[in-house]
């Protein structure tokens, strides 16, 4: 971790009370991370440490924009982060994570590098659904949504101009599912239409 070193904090070296660290993430930060999630991104994140006689608190203040993938149009957006998140830092013989928010350290060592953690609060911050805001997403991609999702040629033909919102999307989304209903089940629905008429 020699390019992570600038994310080490030296805990054995504190003297008791509270500590505060602040770290810049561009774009290298999160090049060199590797992680799948956010390829891109400019984020300030403070980090307060607080030594007590048994343990280390530390407090992630982190905010910021990272660059993610649309979830409809595939293309790059920005994705607000703002999150305060927390770990206990204790030291013992091995390096252990024991639940999520609580981490053993070698007392040798007597550091922590936050570097993967600071990652990791910024990935678990965004949102499941991801997608640009209404009229921002890539014209060519919203055109070839709408020609799958499309009804029949008429209702894309008066759809052309149109620019394709969250709701209509999910809604046509929903329709195709219902159409394309497995025949296996088509049975079943049958059963179920007969005893709701009866």
């Amino acid at each position: 971790m020699g390019k992570f070193s600038a994310y080490t904090i030296p805990l054995k070296d504190l003297s008791e009370g509270t500590h505060l660290y602040e770290y810049d993430l561009d774009n290298d930060y999160f090049r060199d991370i590797e992680g799948p999630e956010v390829p891109k991104g400019n984020v300030h994140a403070k980090v307060e440490v607080k030594k007590t006689s048994q343990a280390f608190e530390l407090k992630f203040d982190i905010k910021g924009t990272i660059q993610i993938i649309c979830d409809r149009c595939l293309e790059e957006m920005d994705q607000e982060i703002d999150t305060q998140d927390q770990l206990m830092v204790k030291f013992g013989p091995d390096y252990a994570e024991e639940g999520d928010s609580l981490i053993v350290v070698p007392e040798a060592e007597g550091d922590i590098n936050i570097a993967w953690f600071l990652y990791e609060f910024i990935a678990l911050n965004i949102p499941i659904r991801h997608v640009h805001p209404i009229g921002k997403c890539s014209k060519t991609m919203v055109s070839k949504l709408r020609r799958h999702l499309a009804h029949d040629a008429n209702e894309e033909a008066e759809d052309e101009d149109i620019v394709l919102e969250d709701d209509a999307l999910d809604e046509r989304e929903e329709d195709r599912t219902e159409e394309t209903i497995d025949p296996r089940w088509e049975g079943l629905k049958i059963l179920l239409n007969n005893d709701n008429n009866n």
